[in-house]
């Protein structure tokens, strides 16, 4: 796993450097981590205050001394918690990380019925699938820049899980990204809309797939805080 956390690190590193957005990025990370800006903080030797201004974008970048302490603190946590997240992200290697912005397994199988409440989502087709875990992608991002091969990959330990997409403005092009691949996730999520805004297409295609499809508009940081209810 030591390699592994090496190579995160890097990509980690990189994405924060060449992100658009040094402050979006950090913080993407430090949730991605599960770690406070409390404890991040108290890692770096500074106040939360210094990590909080980081983030909103009111310091300046950061410089490469600082970013490489941040990583190997985020890592060091992670190590001690028994790699929770980078065991969870390791079949993601060669993955764009702008594309994923959350995966997480489950204990047990979910019902797309209960994903659904958790999350305030319409269950447009209801086949009574399950899920063991879900993965939160930037949907135009995905569609633009993965491959098929890194497609599969969203799919972390097992097809039988929640494909959640946002961005959304229909839910046409992610439903037709499905359709075409060969592994077929057993429930997606359509994410910032609502029900009657989905595309008929889609609709169809979660249909001819045995597909749950679930519609939900809630923002997508409060989404991703709700869905952690699941989380093993």
């Amino acid at each position: 796993m030591e390699l592994i956390a090496r190579r995160f690190a890097e990509i980690i590193a990189g994405n924060i450097v060449f992100s658009e957005n040094y402050g979006e990025s950090i913080k993407k990370w430090r949730a991605l981590f599960e770690v406070s800006q409390k404890e991040l903080a108290e890692r770096l030797g500074i106040t939360p205050s210094v990590i909080s201004d980081y983030e909103a974008g009111r310091r300046k970048s950061p410089g490469m001394s600082f970013i490489k302490k941040l990583v190997e603190s985020l890592l060091d946590i992670d190590r001690e918690r028994g790699w929770k997240t980078v065991s969870r992200y390791k079949d993601l290697l060669g993955v764009e990380f702008d594309v994923i912005q959350d995966i997480t397994e489950y204990s047990g199988p979910v019902p797309s019925k209960r994903l659904a409440e958790i999350i305030d989502g319409e269950l447009i087709t209801d086949f009574g699938r399950m899920a063991m875990g879900h993965t939160v992608v930037d949907s135009l991002r995905a569609i633009l820049s993965l491959s098929s091969y890194d497609f599969y990959k969203l799919y972390g330990l097992t097809s039988e899980r929640a494909l959640i997409f946002t961005g959304v403005t229909t839910g046409r092009s992610p439903m037709v990204a499905v359709r075409v691949a060969n592994l077929k996730p057993s429930v997606v999520v359509l994410n910032p809309i609502n029900g009657e805004n989905v595309d008929r297409l889609a609709v169809r295609i979660a249909e001819i797939e045995g597909i749950d499809l679930i519609a939900s508009d809630v923002e997508r940081d409060e989404l991703v805080e709700r869905l952690k209810q699941l989380e093993v």
